[in-house]
């Protein structure tokens, strides 16, 4: 698969044309000018003397890989700023938000609305799902910035030769196999409410097997035909190979997976403008194609995520040439 990141001019266009028509995406948006380029003096970058602040990202690649990537791009713009690597789980990433232990965490949409907000309803588009988790937000102290164009959710995922030779393009097209299907997934997958139990409700499709497995198993599960489909996400580096196809969900019992920067509003003020900017300018270049590459850098090529987000960013020009 070719690359497919975009300059940071192009992010901070994006970033401009979301400020123009969107009418709440964060307190960044609007709050000033895009970031100049890294290269301007550090007397006069805007995080210079600026309130030290700490990122928290959770206890997986890419939350590492999100965590170095907003982390590197603020300290290039002058801001004093710290990571407390795999803080844990939602419901702790919130109580250190809410005690001052970080200032800012980058978390899933869907997640925020459900783990957080407790809303339980199926939004139709991710405005309107945004929509809902800001308002819970602003309620609350904290402003969710610009969500990522990247969605990690759950999917279910056959090898390219399986999919071929049942005509499959869509979970509810498994009922053709269900009769000798195994499917993989970790364990919570089988009992999970938005996991087997909607598959079988909403599609039809009763597996005639359930196989446990570890998290990072199911390609190779799939690949020796152990399983036939597998639970996996949305932006696992595996798929850069083109081995595997990824089962429409067109009712989207899963969600919606994009990424949104959580902030305490008193941060964002103390910070000013550019530092939710900043974050904008990386939020905009997340694709999904850019994130499955950041992934398979660090889980496939075994790259440090520190490194995999440098390289990033030195290539969309957001961090100076060391």
């Amino acid at each position: 698969m070719n690359r497919s990141t975009i300059s940071a001019a192009g992010a901070l266009a994006i970033l401009a044309l979301a400020v123009i028509g969107s009418s709440g995406c964060g307190a960044s948006q609007g709050a000033g000018p895009p970031p100049s380029t890294p290269s301007t003096k550090a007397s006069t970058l805007p995080g210079t003397d600026r309130p030290a602040v700490t990122i928290g990202d959770k206890n997986y690649t890419e939350q590492f890989v999100l965590g170095q990537l907003y982390m590197q791009a603020l300290q290039a713009r002058g801001f004093d700023v710290s990571l407390n690597r795999n803080i844990g789980p939602t419901e702790v990433s919130v109580q250190a938000l809410q005690s001052g232990r970080i200032d800012m965490y980058p978390e899933y949409l869907g997640t925020w609305n459900t783990a957080v907000a407790g809303d339980q309803q199926q939004y139709p588009t991710v405005r309107a799902a945004f929509a809902a988790g800001q308002q819970y937000a602003q309620a609350h102290g904290l402003e969710l910035l610009h969500w990522t164009p990247f969605s990690d959710v759950d999917a279910i995922g056959v090898t390219v030769a399986f999919a071929q030779q049942n005509g499959l393009r869509s979970i509810p097209d498994l009922a053709k196999v269900a009769a000798g299907l195994t499917l993989g997934a970790p364990p919570q997958f089988k009992t999970s409410t938005v996991g087997l139990q909607a598959i079988e409700q909403v599609y039809g499709v009763v597996p005639a097997s359930f196989k446990p497995l570890e998290v990072g198993d199911q390609y190779k599960q799939l690949d020796q035909g152990i399983v036939q489909a597998a639970d996996v996400n949305t932006t696992d580096g595996q798929l850069l190979s083109g081995q595997y196809k990824l089962l429409s969900d067109p009712k989207r019992l899963f969600g919606w997976g994009n990424v949104v920067p959580v902030v305490p509003a008193k941060v964002l003020a103390n910070e000013g403008p550019q530092f939710g900017a900043t974050i904008d300018a990386v939020t905009a270049l997340l694709s999904t194609a850019a994130m499955r590459e950041l992934n398979a850098a660090v889980d496939v090529y075994h790259e440090d995520p520190a490194t995999a987000a440098k390289q990033f960013l030195l290539r969309n020009g957001l961090v100076p040439p060391s």
